[in-house]
């Protein structure tokens, strides 16, 4: 079978708006080539070893499981992460926080936290734009942490420190110039839960108690023990949940607090500053 006829026939994966991108990447991986490749050969034959790689990522794609799991990678801001199923898949709305944290600071040493770090995205992203920056990516999760070092240590960014920490509690009393995170926010009862990619991620990363806004809280009731006079938070939330985020900054006395749009034209961040 060539390239071309292997494309077309895995097309047809069913409930998934991206099924062209998908059957490229898969095959792409199976055949140990880039995407581009796929596009000069067409007409190439593919051998029966790399089409039964391919058959196996389509079968499990079909089952829903997320591009980013079978291939263990995930492109985020410039980079190019290592991703596992103990941690969330980094998505491009979150690069909008990435984009404000750089707008809120200069690029002269500043120290910054990422809270539930994840993968690493957010604080690898940053420490790749501000080689000035000292930024703590924290996780509670130990699988998370070895994979945000594993990251970190490919990308050669010796301007990060990974750290084992249930948000704030193993930092004692250091403090920072921003606080960044994108934390659980979906509610237990959601029934996005149960559809698509999300089923194959942590739910411990997800959910968030009865709202969604239980780790928000907490995180917007520690950060002023853990900022500097006019230090920023900054945080990602429910494409819903801008009006009671920017309540609980406000409540606890954060100022200059306003919310900022995603790609899909929702309040997908907010933000506030701990008054000088």
């Amino acid at each position: 079978m060539t390239i071309i006829a292997s494309l077309l026939r895995a097309a047809e994966l069913p409930d998934s708006p991206t099924a062209r991108l998908d059957a490229e990447l898969l095959l792409a991986a199976a055949l140990g080539k880039s995407r581009s490749y796929l596009h000069t050969w067409p007409e190439k034959i593919v051998s029966s070893e790399d089409a039964l790689r391919f058959a196996g990522y389509l079968q499990r794609r079909r089952s829903g499981e997320p591009v980013a799991y079978i291939l263990g990678q995930q492109g985020f801001w410039k980079l190019d992460l290592e991703v596992a199923p103990h941690t969330l898949i980094p998505r491009p709305d979150t690069e909008l926080l990435v984009e404000a944290a750089l707008e809120l600071l200069p690029a002269s040493p500043a120290n910054v936290l990422d809270l539930g770090t994840g993968s690493g995205a957010i604080a690898l992203a940053l420490a790749s734009e501000r080689p000035a920056w000292r930024v703590t990516a924290v996780d509670r999760v130990f699988e998370a942490v070895a994979l945000a070092e594993r990251n970190r240590q490919r990308l050669h960014l010796d301007n990060v420190t990974v750290l084992n920490s249930h948000w704030f509690s193993a930092l004692k009393d250091h403090t920072y110039h921003l606080i960044i995170s994108n934390p659980p926010y979906i509610a237990d009862n959601d029934p996005h839960l149960v559809a698509g990619d999300v089923r194959f991620e942590p739910a411990s990363a997800l959910v968030a108690g009865h709202d969604g806004l239980d780790d928000l809280r907490l995180i917007i009731a520690q950060a002023p023990l853990h900022l500097e006079a006019g230090g920023w938070l900054l945080l990602e939330h429910g494409y819903d949940q801008a009006p009671a985020v920017r309540d609980l900054l406000l409540a606890q006395g954060f100022a200059e607090v306003h919310s900022r749009i995603d790609l899909g034209g929702h309040e997908r961040i907010s933000l506030g500053r701990r008054p000088c």
